[in-house]
C-alpha cells in the first residue's frame, strides 16, 4: 500500500467531528505560513503571533461554516486577511510605520540580510492593499484568482494592485541598487 499524506479535507472532515489532533494537524502544517504572511503585514513579530493564534482559533470555531473543505487554505487565509485589517484599523495614526532610511550604503555590495531588510522597509511604504497583494502573490505564491477569492474583490483589482506595489518597490528600491544619483544631496 502506497501512503500518502493527509490531505487537508481529509484533516477537515476529522476535526468537524470533534478529533482535535486532525485541527492540530492543520495548525501544524499551516501555522509557519500564516505566521510569515501575518508578520509580512504588520510588520511586527507580536502582533502577528498574537493574530496567527486568533486566526486559528476563529477557523476552529467555524469550521462546520466552510463550504467545500478541500479549499481550507484559501479560507484560512481570507479569515487572516480579516483579522489583520481589523488589526491595522484599530492601530492609531503614530503607530504606523513612516519612511525608514535604510542605513545601507549605496554602491557596495549588500549581505543578505540588508537586502531583506531593504524590501521589508519598502514593502512597508506600499499601501496596506498594495502589500497585501503582493505579498499573497510573491511569498505565497497565489494565483491572481486565488487572490481575488481570499481578498474578495475582482482579479483584475488584484493584478492591478500586484503590478502597481511591484512597479513601486522597484522605484523604492532602484537607489539602493543602482547606487546615489551624481550630484543629488
Amino acid at each position: 500500500m502506497i501512503f500518502r499524506e493527509v490531505e487537508d479535507r481529509d484533516l477537515v472532515l476529522r476535526a468537524r467531528k470533534g478529533k482535535v489532533d486532525a485541527y492540530n494537524a492543520l495548525v501544524s502544517r499551516w501555522e509557519t505560513k500564516m505566521y510569515n504572511y501575518l508578520l509580512r503585514l504588520t510588520s511586527h513579530s507580536e502582533d502577528a503571533q498574537d493574530l496567527c493564534q486568533d486566526v486559528f482559533l476563529k477557523a476552529y470555531q467555524h469550521l462546520a461554516k466552510l463550504d467545500d473543505p478541500a479549499r481550507f487554505g484559501p479560507w484560512l487565509y481570507r479569515i487572516a486577511h480579516n483579522e489583520a485589517m481589523s488589526h491595522l484599523r484599530r492601530q492609531r495614526p503614530e503607530d504606523e510605520l513612516v519612511d525608514q532610511a535604510v542605513g545601507v550604503t549605496p554602491g557596495r555590495r549588500m549581505a543578505p540580510v540588508e537586502v531583506t531588510l531593504a524590501v521589508e522597509s519598502a514593502l512597508a511604504r506600499l499601501s496596506t492593499e498594495q502589500r497585501e497583494a503582493v505579498v499573497l502573490k510573491i511569498y505565497e505564491g497565489f494565483k491572481f484568482d486565488e487572490i481575488a477569492e481570499i481578498l474578495d474583490c475582482p482579479a483584475s483589482t488584484i493584478k492591478s494592485r500586484v503590478y502597481t506595489g511591484l512597479d513601486l518597490l522597484k522605484e523604492i528600491l532602484a537607489p539602493v541598487v543602482r547606487g546615489p544619483v551624481p550630484g543629488a544631496e
